[in-house]
């Protein structure tokens, strides 16, 4: 009598699984046609050279002081939330 009870728990789980494995083979489709990262890296040069020994959020204290609207060089208007500079300008290692 149990047999028949678990045929529809069985096609349950067939169905589940290969739900899973539709939505994992969509991700892993997604993540391999991402662009490459198109960043420019923090520059190596001496306006920034210490900030390359520095942790991220030590060294990002210090991007204000060139890059804001008065600055020496001003970010575009565009530019995105300037509190993490070094989330996409990463430190050359």
């Amino acid at each position: 009598m149990s047999s028949t009870a678990d045929k529809p728990k069985k096609k349950n789980i067939l169905y589940l699984n290969l739900a899973f494995i539709i939505c994992c083979g969509a991700i892993l489709l997604f993540l391999l046609r991402a662009p490459e990262e198109s960043t420019a890296k923090l520059p190596v040069d001496d306006d920034h050279k210490s900030f390359h020994t520095m942790k991220k959020k030590a060294a990002e204290k210090h991007c204000g002081e060139c890059h804001v609207e008065d600055g020496e060089y001003p970010l575009p208007e565009e530019h995105p939330p300037k509190f993490r500079c070094l989330f996409c300008h990463k430190q050359v290692k």
